[in-house]
């Protein structure tokens, strides 16, 4: 298993980028001077021909960056591989806005709702990144949804669920974890906190369901976080059923101390 890193948010290089476990790769790149979709696709088809070439040699990588939408290079590089993969995603928000219902504009917000083929003039098309259905989508503990992504979800066909009560696609999984889906309590420093959240002990359990499926291909994870609140130290225990065959998640505190 390699983990690989990806110090960005967004296009913008995090240098300061605190990742909850050590990678063995680091991607980084001299980005064009253009716009930030064009520069994030330059960023993103290299994560996908890495995800690729890991597939294609027999691995499961975890990559780990700054934000989600290093999931599009997650999947397209999944797709490059031959896997056609179905989506389980931990997250607070829905990140199911387009460019055309979100009011902040902000790219962060998006990402899921592209994979499943909206907009794919955006950035699907320039990594040749085929839409994941969305009866093959299932978004765990969403719970922060502006209006528009709300109105979206009630007729789409993307799976919503509790951390207590999955409910899992079939097929291959890629598996991504937004950090911010562990109540803003226990984890410090997050961009976007959000409150009654479930625990790292729940996000850590039910990540190892997922895994024990033996269906995951590959783990992302999106450390959403402030640099020096050491977000990093207490969000790591939480990744460790993607190391371990047998995890203990009692070892995940209940709290922060």
């Amino acid at each position: 298993m390699s983990v690989i890193s990806v110090p960005y948010h967004l296009d913008e290089r995090l240098p300061a980028f605190e990742a909850p476990v050590e990678a063995d790769e680091t991607i980084t790149l001299l980005l064009p001077e253009s716009g930030h979709w064009q520069r994030m696709a330059v960023l993103y088809d290299t994560v996908a021909d890495t995800v690729a070439k890991a597939v294609s040699e027999g691995d499961r990588p975890v990559v780990v960056s700054g934000d989600c939408t290093t999931s599009l290079g997650v999947v397209a590089g999944l797709q490059r591989a031959g896997v056609q993969p179905s989506i389980v995603w931990f997250d607070a928000h829905g990140d199911v806005h387009t460019p055309r219902s979100s009011l902040s504009g902000y790219l962060g917000g998006m990402p899921l709702r592209l994979l499943v083929g909206a907009h794919p003039e955006v950035i699907a098309d320039l990594l040749g990144l085929a839409p994941v259905p969305e009866a093959s989508v299932t978004l765990v503990d969403g719970r922060d949804l502006d209006p528009p992504e709300a109105e979206y979800l009630e007729t789409a066909e993307i799976t919503r669920c509790s951390v207590d009560e999955l409910v899992l696609p079939d097929g291959p999984i890629y598996l991504h974890v937004d950090f911010d889906v562990i109540d803003c309590e226990e984890l410090p420093g997050l961009l976007f906190p959000v409150p009654g959240g479930p625990s790292r002990k729940k996000v850590a359990k039910a990540i190892r369901k997922v895994l024990e499926t033996g269906r995951v291909v590959a783990v992302g994870g999106a450390c959403t976080w402030h640099a020096g609140h050491g977000s990093a130290a207490v969000a790591g225990p939480v990744l460790a059923p993607v190391f371990a065959t047998e995890a203990v998640v009692e070892a995940v505190p209940e709290a922060v101390s």
